[in-house]
């Protein structure tokens, strides 16, 4: 026997829950009404549905707040705002948080039951998609035991559910993508696109082309109509890696986008309706960019409603013995290799290096002992001489030790985050292209 299809109303107004009771029931729908948010709550277990159909003005409390809390609940299954007097702001909001359509009042037969129609569909697709994951096992792999990262993990998996801005803060290799890729999927926006921006890679006079799309003929070389990266994020989730590097202009620019869920393309006047999660990330200290005038204050706190600091490798070096393995692992497989083995004393050594790289260098380092293992155990004498020669810096070093330590942490970083394009790197870390080479030479930076 075909299970019923399980419809909630929440309406307050008598006439409205009868006559959806009606016309739903009347297409075969299993139909419970509800007039408040309380009598709602209370029947949480009875609550559960394919499709919410919810007013936006209830006694007892706002339908978007109850969305909210749905979207919470239950973030499988669409939710429809029911409206007679809502405002723009109203729909703005409902679709950011998720969404999936309106009806105005007064309500025709025909809109309800092709929008209901439409928001099973979508809720059966999401479902679909869930199922899929699980079989494939396509999720990001959230790997580590250190309290540190436990911590950002935890938080990442709490905020995920709602639809609030994510700021996430940490050196560069950390793990920062992963973790949004983490928070995108676990949140109502996971079947949604998930679209990657680095904003210090795209050069200044292109960056707002890039996230906000332009015209044709909006300037030189402007040949045909872009659709920008919000555009292409749209019910879905954009990351902005190293959003401390996003100029004024379009600081601006993106201010408007978290506040009215609008953009612009270039050289267009007309504006667009997006509903897009926005994580953002950054390896700098944005409170200093904001003291020195650089970063937006009010920007900083829209994107930073929820900051979660990811940690360095060296504040949990005991998930090395975790990381390389599963590096490995996944190496191989993807390679087409024989497996491969690390013994402990490579492991243990691997764990006395300070890892200026992150995840990102070990990663790297992992791979090159595979490629340059002939045989099928890969031991300490495969480990690079720079991981196997480095020590911690001695209580007696010298200041000039010191100092040439942290300027070659921050030329790796800086190399790291702009994909070793030293040109980039030397705008970044605002000094001339020649005088970099010179440092990278002098210090010995050496991509790994």
């Amino acid at each position: 026997m075909t299970r019923k299809r399980h419809i909630v109303i929440v309406d307050d107004e008598p006439n409205i829950g009868r006559s959806l009771r009606l016309i739903l029931e009347g297409e075969g729908y299993r139909v419970s009404v509800f007039e408040s948010i309380a009598a709602f709550t209370a029947e949480r277990t009875r609550a559960i549905a394919d499709v919410y159909l919810l007013d936006v003005r209830l006694p007892d409390g706002s339908g978007i707040e109850l969305l909210r809390l749905v979207r919470q609940w239950d973030d499988r299954s669409a939710a429809v705002m029911i409206s007679g007097h809502g405002t723009v702001a109203d729909a703005v909001e409902a679709t950011r948080i998720g969404a999936f359509d309106f009806l105005e009042k007064p309500l025709a037969r025909d809109r309800v039951l092709l929008v209901v129609k439409n928001a099973l569909a979508w809720s059966d697709l999401q479902r679909e998609n869930q199922r899929y994951r699980e079989l494939v096992g396509d999720a990001p792999r959230m790997i580590g035991s250190a309290a540190a990262f436990q911590h950002a993990v935890q938080q990442a998996t709490q905020v995920a559910r709602s639809d609030v801005t994510v700021l996430l803060s940490g050196e560069s290799g950390t793990g920062k993508e992963l973790l949004a890729a983490h928070i995108h999927r676990e949140s109502p926006f996971g079947a949604g696109p998930f679209v990657k921006v680095n904003c210090a890679a795209i050069p200044t006079e292109l960056i707002e082309s890039e996230l906000f799309g332009h015209e044709k003929g909006a300037f030189t070389g402007a040949a045909a109509l872009k659709r920008g990266k919000f555009e292409l994020a749209d019910r879905g989730t954009i990351f902005l890696d190293e959003i401390g590097d996003l100029h004024e202009a379009s600081q601006a620019k993106l201010l408007r986008v978290l506040q009215d869920g609008e953009i612009q393309r270039v050289g267009s006047e007309q504006a667009i309706r997006v509903a897009t999660r926005i994580i953002s990330a950054t390896n700098r200290r944005l409170d200093e960019l904001v003291a020195d005038g650089r970063f937006r204050e009010d920007l900083y706190y829209r994107l930073s409603v929820v900051p979660i600091r990811v940690p360095p490798l060296r504040e949990r070096l005991q998930d090395i013995a975790e990381l390389v393995p599963y590096f490995l692992s996944e190496f191989c497989a993807r390679n087409n290799f024989r497996p491969r083995t690390i013994e402990p004393e490579a492991v243990a050594l691997l764990g006395r290096y300070g890892w200026p790289g992150n995840v990102r260098e070990l990663r790297n380092v992992v791979e090159r002992m595979a490629i340059l293992t002939p045989g099928e155990r890969i031991t300490a004498d495969a480990i690079p001489l720079e991981v196997r020669s480095s020590q911690p810096l001695r209580a007696g070093s010298g200041l000039q030790d010191v100092r040439d330590s942290a300027e070659r942490e921050r030329i790796r970083q800086a190399l790291e985050q702009t994909d070793w394009n030293v040109t980039a790197a030397a705008r970044l870390l605002e000094t001339e292209r020649t005088a970099l080479h010179k440092r990278i030479r002098a210090l010995g930076v050496k991509r790994c």
